[in-house]
């Protein structure tokens, strides 16, 4: 069984096909090139070095794990912050490189969700939420709330991508066309 990471299972929730052409087929996406990934990648070393001793006594911290790799053998992924709470639960506290404009991006959450499932395997405690900071809206700190179902939902799309690779299955494409307009793979994709 192949290891997935967050961003395989945010692609793929995006559109199925954006597994099966980038996977599959081998064609890269060119992330590379859009600038807030490459910030983001930038600022996840400079966080590290700064004091976030405020965030974490707002929301009740006992104890925090820093730039934590975890993998159950399905899912990988780095975590910023593992947090073990007041309430015995543990959450995980990832930073972006972006303003908060009042809605919290499906991305965002579908990878604290993974991360999330990842901390409850590797630290055999509950995780019923997880935290945004926004670093270009002065830090700002949103709470996200996981249930199962969430989780349930990443598990049955991680049965999903599993066999797209290894049956090389072309699935339908996403039912909301709008993604399509911004898509990477749009000048390829049969409609």
């Amino acid at each position: 069984m192949i290891s997935l990471t967050p961003s395989h299972i945010i692609e793929y929730l995006y559109c199925p096909r954006f597994t099966y052409f980038e996977y599959v087929l081998g064609i890269p996406q060119y992330e590379e090139k859009h600038y807030k990934v490459i910030k983001g990648r930038e600022l996840h070393d400079i966080k590290l070095e700064r004091n976030k001793e405020y965030l974490r006594k707002k929301i009740g911290v006992q104890s925090k794990w820093l730039d934590q790799y975890l993998t159950n053998g399905y899912l990988r992924g780095r975590v910023d912050e593992v947090l073990l709470l007041n309430s015995g639960s543990m959450a995980p506290l990832d930073y972006k490189f972006a303003e908060y404009k009042d809605r919290i991006f499906d991305t965002y959450r579908q990878q604290l969700i993974c991360y999330a499932i990842l901390i409850e395997d590797n630290f055999n405690k509950k995780v019923n939420n997880g935290y945004l900071v926004y670093v270009r809206s002065k830090n700002k700190l949103v709470e996200v709330l996981i249930s199962e179902k969430d989780k349930d939902l990443v598990r049955k799309s991680i049965g999903r991508i599993q066999e797209i690779l290894e049956k090389n299955h072309f699935p339908k494409a996403t039912k909301f066309k709008r993604r399509c307009l911004s898509c990477t793979y749009r000048n390829i994709c049969i409609k």
